[in-house]
């Protein structure tokens, strides 16, 4: 069941440039252009892509903010523009640039609003509070003024502000900006409890990718305004072209290992890096190199997807290449 629909969505913006010095020139900007994605009840879903490239202004449409230009959407069977107040208790959202909290009360009296707002049973407030307080590790902070927050205390505040109404798709833009290792294991690892057990549509928009390599099986991948892929990890590692790591250890310094397959792109004494497909098995090059080399060790090592995007957006790969791929495939 899609719980999230987009039909063809385009979202154009008029802006207004200085064309001489007494004149100024309209010109129509297109944030999004001919978007289509579903995504299905329980889905944890990466939305990744580089800034300007529509993620936020998508976010925003589909919470309502924003009314698209042209083409159709549904979260929740319900029309976000048309059907804000319906839709906003089934919908949850963190920017990580903004709170919903206020900014001069304690954090306790922000989650009470937040009650009265969205008119939370008591039996359910406190079962939600109570687990968002024991998880995100909030006890402390919960007497604490907002204002007087770290950022990544402030952001554990929103992530469990978006959660208290049992929301049936959160909307997380950013959610471990300016958290440290610590907060952010502590948010992945409630996220993903939060939609094990609740069934919660996640749609995450991101800059740290191991947010996305921990939590989400799908990503989208958009680039002005349209998506350039949509699949799993592994697919966008082969859109990418991205290359798997062979490290060597031999029992003493030989020149570049020459096997097929493969090349090396570092070498340090006996130890040599060789790059090969990170869709073609390693078993190959590891007979190959054994049989002709004196090998002490050797261990491979996996593309991060820093590294992938990096490929898709330039240097030995593009997004138009990337848009080939996935249309062959």
């Amino acid at each position: 069941m899609s719980i999230i629909e987009v039909e063809d969505v385009a979202r154009t913006f008029t802006v207004r440039r200085r064309a001489g010095r007494f004149k100024r020139e309209r010109t129509e900007v297109r944030a999004v252009d001919g978007l289509n994605f579903r995504v299905e009840q329980g889905q944890m879903v990466g939305y990744i892509g580089p800034n300007g490239a529509g993620k936020s202004t998508t976010v925003k449409m589909l919470t309502g903010i924003l009314v698209p230009s042209a083409g159709r959407l549904r979260v929740a069977g319900a029309d976000p523009s048309k059907e804000r107040v319906r839709l906003a208790r089934r919908i949850g959202v963190v920017f990580g640039q903004r709170t919903t909290l206020w900014w001069d009360l304690p954090l306790r009296d922000s989650y009470e609003l937040a009650r009265r707002i969205y008119r939370i049973e008591d039996a359910r407030y406190r079962r939600n509070l109570d687990r968002c307080v024991e998880l995100l590790q909030l006890g402390q902070l919960l007497d604490v003024p907002v204002r007087q927050l770290s950022l990544g205390q402030r952001m554990r505040g929103d992530i469990a502000a978006a959660l208290l109404h049992d929301p049936e798709v959160l909307y997380l833009d950013e959610p471990t900006i300016g958290l440290d290792v610590v907060s952010k294991n502590r948010v992945r690892e409630f996220l993903a409890e939060v939609n094990a057990e609740s069934g919660t549509t996640v749609l995450l928009t991101t800059h740290d990718l191991t947010d996305i390599e921990r939590l989400c099986s799908r990503v989208m991948v958009i680039d002005h305004g349209r998506v350039v892929y949509d699949g799993g990890l592994e697919g966008l590692h082969d859109t990418g072209r991205s290359e798997r790591t062979l490290v060597v250890d031999l029992a003493a310094p030989e020149p570049p290992i020459e096997v097929p397959g493969a090349r090396v792109v570092r070498v340090d004494g006996p130890r040599q890096w060789l790059a090969f497909p990170a869709a073609d098995s390693a078993a190959p090059l590891v007979a190959a190199i054994a049989a002709r080399y004196p090998l002490v060790d050797l261990s491979v090592r996996e593309p991060a997807i820093e590294d992938v995007i990096a490929r898709m957006y330039g240097g030995e790969g593009t997004v138009e290449q990337g848009i080939e791929l996935v249309q062959t495939n």
